[in-house]
């Protein structure tokens, strides 16, 4: 199908969940709900996003109902087998990941870690599941004493490397990811290896905005690649480039120093004369909040968001369209400090977008892939279906 579409835009809320799915116990979590958690905060104020649609998706239970949506919405399953940024990126992107990506709940073994130590020339702390900022503050004063490096895990599928900018150089701790990625393959071929820098003096660490993910290269076709073949614009923003192992994509804008630096970087995107897309990540929703079981810093950081939201679309031009969604759960209300299996909402808003359509719920996250591809005509499979025609204006379709 042709349409007048010339721009869309993807905002990945990274573990803006919207509620427990049905095979939740089967990863770990219990009731689960990212959105109905931070509702329920007094810092928490999204009126766009309600206006757009948000509460009135099937299944959210919170907040409310607007009657007359401006946007067109709806509720996501994910169909991979994972509750992870690169199994919902990819599944978003229209890579559905029938088995799982591979965890170390008891560390990494013995030989794996004998190899890595070789590769390095360094020796290696910690090697289990940890939090981010615990694991420095327990292994950086050894670190610093002994030059070994920290590497630990979570429930998710990743590797990663914390080492203090002051004794290990951010380059060489990229290269050390590097190394640690060419050995990670196959029945170990984590998602992400993640460099972890830190700076300071115990006990008062504290992790720089150096992160660096080294993600696994796509499992099958994308959306990022449909359009990429036919010369259409895939611009990246925050994580995206990392996520996708730099494939397909036209441009990176870097990593965010923070949700407000993603969203002022693609404001500034807006202003540009391009076909195409772009894929924004804002990690701090997860990484700042979510994990940290943060309920009101995250509802704040949502309130943040969705002025900048206003923002953006004040300046939506008439063939534009924006796509406000989610990878996965990480709610700040529940148990513990992993990702949560949930559902995702879906908010799509522009003037080529019918407003108030309730898609209802979709089977999986790919429907969002097949539908961009779909919008600029571009040959794409993918177990996803594009659900175009219930949502485009008539007046927007061509032959």
């Amino acid at each position: 199908m042709k349409t007048n579409i010339k721009r869309v835009f993807v905002i990945v809320l990274d573990s803006y969940g919207i509620g427990q799915e049905p095979d939740a116990a089967d990863f770990g979590d219990g009731v689960c709900n990212t959105l109905k958690s931070i509702v329920s905060s007094p810092e928490y104020d999204t009126p766009n996003m309600r206006r757009l649609g948000l509460f009135n998706i099937d299944g959210v239970g919170c907040g409310e109902k607007v009657a007359s949506p401006t946007g067109s919405f709806a509720r996501l399953r994910e169909l991979s087998r994972g509750k992870d940024t690169t199994i919902g990126h990819w599944e978003i992107a229209g890579i559905v990941a029938e088995q799982p990506l591979p965890t170390y709940p008891d560390g990494f073994p013995p030989e794996l870690i004998a190899e890595l130590e070789t590769a390095f020339g360094r020796k290696i702390l910690c090697n289990k599941p940890y939090s981010g900022t615990q694991v420095i503050h327990d292994y950086g004063e050894e670190h610093e004493k002994t030059g070994a490096l920290i590497v630990y895990t979570s429930a998710d599928s990743v590797f990663q490397i914390a080492a203090h900018e002051g004794h290990v150089p951010i380059e060489e701790l990229y290269d050390y990811c590097r190394k640690a990625r060419a050995i990670l393959q196959g029945k170990h071929g984590v998602g992400r290896v993640i460099a972890r820098p830190f700076e300071g003096s115990y006990p008062d660490y504290k992790r720089t905005p150096r992160r660096h993910d080294f993600s696994l290269d796509p499992t099958g076709e994308t959306m990022l690649d449909a359009l990429a073949k036919k010369g259409l614009a895939t611009i990246g923003v925050g994580k995206i480039a990392d996520i996708f192992a730099g494939r397909s994509i036209s441009r990176s804008l870097g990593i965010n120093k923070d949700n407000v630096d993603g969203m002022e970087k693609t404001l500034k995107v807006m202003d540009e004369d391009f076909t195409g897309l772009c894929f924004v990540n804002l990690v701090d929703f997860d990484m700042q909040y979510g994990h940290r079981r943060d309920i009101d810093g995250y509802a704040k950081a949502a309130t943040v968001f969705d002025k900048q939201l206003g923002e953006f679309m004040a300046k939506m031009q008439d063939t534009d369209v924006l796509m406000i969604t989610a990878d996965h759960g990480c709610d700040p209300g529940a148990p513990g400090t992993d990702h949560t299996r949930e559902y995702i909402p879906l908010l799509i808003y522009g003037k080529p977008i019918k407003a108030g359509v309730n898609l209802g719920t979709y089977p999986t996250f790919a429907m969002i892939g097949a539908t961009v591809a779909d919008m600029f005509d571009a040959d794409f499979k993918t177990k996803g279906e594009s659900f175009l025609l219930r949502i485009l204006s008539q007046s927007e379709t061509r032959v």
